[in-house]
């Protein structure tokens, strides 16, 4: 898993009229969680662009003022309008405590159904993924390889030794599907016997 290294600055207010005057600085208010107590800081707007604005799951290194911590991004709250940051939530990694993150899907091989003209069409571009912080894979991997026409792989038909899929077993992935193209050559195939 790729990892970040974010530095911030302890609050020592924390409330509204503090985090506006943060924003108005170019910081963003965040928590870290999930270890001994809560600890409040803020970070520089622009060391969050390379975590936020990807589709990559990344491990975050934080230096709050020398304390140290390995954390995930638990929770981003956007602002309505014009969508920049406006807080963010860090969870503590503990290495004997699983944790459930969404994890990108990628999809590998050469579906044959797409060769003959169906069209691929991918559902879920994340799966929520619970393991231990050393098993966290970079991405799922779903082949694609015996997909023919009208087929799909669904959630349940995954099986992996280091982590668990906690989404719904019945929940498409990815399928293929007749394109027009490939419909209208079926029926005017048919016509002409």
């Amino acid at each position: 898993m790729k990892t970040i290294a974010i530095s911030g600055s302890p609050r020592e207010n924390v409330g509204k009229r503090d985090a506006k005057e943060l924003r108005y600085q170019g910081k963003i208010p965040a928590v870290l969680y999930g270890g001994k107590t809560q600890l409040h800081f803020a970070v520089d707007a622009a060391d969050l662009t390379g975590l936020v604005y990807t589709p990559d799951v990344h491990f975050v290194d934080l230096d709050i003022a020398g304390t140290k911590a390995q954390a995930i991004v638990q929770d981003i709250q956007f602002h309505p309008l014009n969508e920049k940051v406006q807080h963010i939530d860090f969870l503590e990694l503990n290495d004997k405590k699983p944790v459930a993150i969404e994890i990108p899907v990628k999809l590998t091989g050469t579906s044959p159904g797409v060769k003959v003209g169906g069209k691929l069409i991918q559902k879920l571009r994340k799966l929520r993924v619970k393991a231990l912080p050393k098993d966290i894979p970079q991405y799922v991997e779903v082949s694609i390889e015996t997909l023919e026409v009208g087929k799909s792989v669904r959630v349940g038909e995954l099986k992996f030794d280091n982590f668990s899929i906690l989404n719904n077993a019945d929940d498409t992935i990815v399928s293929v599907v007749m394109s027009r193209a490939l419909r209208q050559a079926e029926q005017e195939a048919a016509k002409g016997k």
